[in-house]
C-alpha cells in the first residue's frame, strides 16, 4: 500500500514558477510509475505529465511543454513537478498517483494510488 501525499501548491502571479512534491510513504516509489494530473472546476481530470520508475521516460501534454519538468528522487520517495512560466488556465487541484509498473502510464484509470491533491492558483 503507497500512500502519497502533494504540497508545493499554492497562489502565484502569471508567469511565476511552483514545485510540487509528491511524497510517498508505506512503499519504496521506485518501482512505480507515476504521474501528475489536474482537475479545474467544471472539468475532468487532465494528465499532465508522466514519468516511468527509472526516470528513462517522461511525458507531457502538449500545454505544458517547454514549461513543466517532471522529476523524481527514488532516494527520498519523492516526485516533483517544477512549473515555470504559469498561466490562469493552469490553476486546478493536481494530483499525483503511482501504479506498480516500470514504465510509462498515461492512462488514469491505471493508477492504483492517488494523492489527495494540492490546489495551484495563478492569478494576478
Amino acid at each position: 500500500q503507497v500512500q502519497l501525499v502533494e504540497s508545493g501548491g499554492g497562489l502565484v502571479q502569471p508567469g511565476g514558477s511552483l514545485r510540487l512534491s509528491c511524497a510517498a510513504s508505506g512503499s519504496t516509489l521506485e518501482h512505480y510509475a507515476i504521474g501528475w494530473f489536474r482537475q479545474a472546476p467544471g472539468k475532468g481530470r487532465e494528465g499532465v505529465s508522466f514519468i516511468s520508475s527509472s526516470s528513462d521516460y517522461t511525458h507531457y501534454v502538449d500545454s505544458v511543454k517547454g514549461r513543466f519538468t517532471i522529476s523524481r528522487d527514488n532516494a527520498k520517495n519523492t516526485v516533483y513537478l517544477q512549473m515555470n512560466g504559469l498561466k490562469p488556465e493552469d490553476t486546478a487541484v493536481y494530483y499525483c498517483a503511482a501504479d506498480d509498473f516500470r514504465g510509462l502510464v498515461v492512462d488514469p484509470g491505471a493508477y492504483d494510488y492517488w494523492g489527495q491533491g494540492t490546489q495551484v492558483t495563478v492569478s494576478s
